[in-house]
């Protein structure tokens, strides 16, 4: 029988694993039963290289770090007190399961899965896929180049991998190869875009690695934002310096593909000119028998981007040519000063503490005869209080004058001017058609994305508060997307468009509801897993062993990361980012603090550097997405070949992000003054 080569690969991954288990593990000991405390170290690393094996066999994550776990602690406690043993690893594993349950950071990942998964069951990214290929029809390589754009929007509202790669496999790829399109470069833009959503906020990936290191995830989301940026941006420029290079692999659509079908006002209209804000406004004055409720309809949705970038470029004046606020203390008094300047002060053991009234002096006393005669009324004229001078009001301070504005808020302006004249002097019919198309698929999705990582980003909300407002935002926009879609149904033997709406959004929310349970039982099983597993590594010495022989290297805190981040991506070959995070990174992360790396620096590399774990083969989840959805002809191996150009992005970005570092801790700088 013909073995593939990836279970070549992987089986002699597992024998050289076995083999140096073997070899540097102390048999004798281990097999007198005389466990010294080096000997229970070796014993963790065994246990390590076993975990790996049985992964890569197919065995379920979760429960076997669970058996591994109980096993090897039972063994480590067994050899300092049989009779205990196992009412020690009882006790153990109750105690981890209730860490994991009790950590509210958690919480996030059920309320963004659904999210995820109200988008993709709602059909809400058929349209946008379509809305944005034909936007950039123009483009180079524009169905390759849409498809990315797409898989990024989708995964900052998924993060699902599965999810964006599956759902992309049957709306993109047959598109692309019906246009042309090379295979291989196909799927590489599939997998790739897809993967994204490992990166992209709001990342259950990144849940995890703060959940496991102690980081805020906050910081992480707003940390992971510009790479994630960059990396779609180098994939899509990618993408089109090859169709440019190479336009028999991505050849340009035909004008049929990228022509909209017209609305009958827009019929009636484009016959009298090409351009259709000036064609709205000469139908404005009634010449052309259009409803007058249409027109300034369509006029009010063609003066959208510039109102859009009128309140941009309002919003930065404020900001460039808002008054310095200076902080003065002129109207400020110490404490015990003027204000209270009339009151005597006495020497006293403690400031403002409480004293027995003096016989004379400032206690509480009752006022002598003659003042208590003034202060009665009479009818004789008294001077007014207000004739003393220090009570002579005061005039109010000039308003602070705005600054000039600076030379970069003109630049912007400028800038602006020009992209709108430029947007403006195309804005035909068919442009008008795909801008109403991207207004009602992308623009909608992109603000709730927008208002979730926002609202976590500025500090407004935790992730958890943010997940369950974007649960309901997917929930709405979901109710609003199948209504409109069944209101411009003609057919109506279904019942009405609200009875439809209502039916689909049950059966919607019954099958995203199940794919969340099974999604974050998986997670929250993985997380019971790695924390018994995580335990019984650190009673065993495991870590104590791995940090000596680390520290016995003399690296310097350069060559540590580049090792670390060699292991990492190593690993992402057999190995799910999953396994990596929740095995691999209780080992890495007590290690940080001896070179002095930031953990958030450190978790950023590691999830930009774990996009492999998806692309890489044997393993490569991303690859058998596709292929379960791909056309029958589409073998594995094109597959992977169209991976690996978008593998050696990762790699680039990753060495772009490691020696400009503000790329990922800047905006955690600026917003959280890290």
């Amino acid at each position: 029988m013909k073995v593939r080569k990836e279970l070549w690969f992987g089986f002699s991954l597992m024998a050289v694993l076995l083999a140096a288990t073997a070899i540097f593990t102390p048999w004798g000991n281990l097999l007198d039963g005389h466990l010294a405390r080096e000997d229970l170290g070796h014993l963790g690393l065994l246990m390590l290289s076993l975990v790996v094996v049985a992964i890569m066999l197919g065995f379920p994550t979760a429960f076997t770090l669970m058996g591994m776990g109980v096993f090897f602690a039972w063994l480590a406690y067994r050899s300092v007190n049989p009779d205990l043993a196992v009412r020690q690893v009882l006790d153990l594993m109750v105690q981890r399961a209730y860490s994991v349950m009790s950590n509210d950071v958690l919480i996030a990942i059920p309320l963004f899965v659904f999210m995820g998964y109200l988008v993709e069951r709602a059909a809400l990214i058929d349209r946008l896929f379509k809305s944005l290929h034909l936007a950039l029809a123009r483009v180079p390589g524009s169905l390759a180049v849409a498809t990315i754009v797409t898989c990024a929007i989708f995964a900052t509202a998924t993060g699902i991998v599965g999810a964006v790669v599956t759902l992309m496999g049957l709306l993109a790829y047959p598109a692309m190869l019906r246009a042309g399109y090379d295979a291989k470069i196909s799927a590489g833009a599939i997998t790739a875009g897809g993967c994204l959503g490992i990166l992209i906020p709001p990342s259950v990936l990144l849940i995890v690695y703060g959940a496991t290191a102690g980081v805020s995830v906050v910081q992480l989301y707003a940390g992971a934002f510009f790479p994630g940026i960059m990396l779609a941006a180098l994939y899509v420029g990618y993408v089109m310096l090859l169709a440019k290079l190479k336009p028999a692999l991505m050849p340009p659509l035909s004008a049929s593909e990228r022509r909209v079908t017209l609305p009958a006002f827009a019929q009636a209209l484009a016959p009298r000119g090409g351009h259709a804000v000036l064609g709205l406004l000469r139908a404005a004055r009634g010449a052309a028998g259009i409803p007058a409720g249409t027109v300034l309809k369509q006029l009010f949705v063609s003066s959208l981007p510039l109102l859009a970038v009128a309140s941009i470029v309002a919003v930065a004046y404020q900001l460039a040519t808002a008054p310095a606020v200076v902080e003065s203390t002129a109207g400020l008094v110490e404490a015990g000063g003027a204000v209270a300047a009339d009151v005597k002060e006495e020497p006293s053991g403690l400031i403002g503490g409480l004293q027995e009234p003096e016989e004379e002096g400032t206690g509480l006393q009752e006022p002598p005869a003659a003042e208590a005669e003034d202060a009665k009324p009479s009818a004789a004229p008294t001077k007014a209080p207000a004739a003393q001078p220090a009570e002579k009001p005061q005039a109010e301070p000039p308003a602070a004058e705005r600054l000039p504005a600076p030379t970069w808020f003109w630049a912007v302006f400028g800038v602006a001017a020009i992209l709108l004249a430029v947007v403006y002097a195309a804005w035909n019919w068919q442009r008008h058609e795909v801008f109403k198309m991207l207004l009602g698929s992308f623009f909608p999705l992109a603000l709730l994305i927008l208002a979730v990582l926002g609202s976590i980003v500025v500090g407004l909300a935790t992730p958890t508060e943010a997940a369950a407002v974007g649960a309901f935002g997917g929930f709405v926009l979901a109710a609003i997307y199948r209504f409109f879609a069944h209101s411009r149904n003609e057919a109506r033997a279904a019942g009405t468009p609200l009875g439809r709406t209502v039916r689909e959004l049950g059966v919607i929310l019954k099958e995203s509801s199940f794919l969340t349970a099974k999604t974050s039982a998986m997670v929250c099983w993985l997380f019971v897993g790695s924390s018994i597993f995580s335990a019984a590594f650190a009673l065993l010495g495991g870590q104590e062993l791995v940090e000596k022989w680390v520290l016995s290297l003399g690296l310097t805190p350069v060559q540590f990361m580049l090792l670390a981040q060699f292991i990492i991506f190593i690993l992402g070959w057999p190995l799910e980012w999953t396994e990596i995070i929740v095995i691999f990174m209780p080992i890495f992360i007590p290690l940080l603090p001896k070179f002095g790396i930031d953990p958030l620096f450190f978790g950023l590399l590691v999830a930009l550097n774990l996009q492999t774990a998806f692309l890489s083969p044997p393993v490569a989840m991303a690859a058998f997405y596709l292929k379960g959805v791909a056309p029958k002809h589409v073998t594995l191996n094109q597959i992977f070949a169209g991976m690996m150009p978008f593998m050696a992005i990762q790699v680039l970005a990753l060495a772009l992000l490691y020696v400009f570092p503000g790329i990922g801790l800047w905006l955690p700088s600026v917003v959280y003054g890290r």
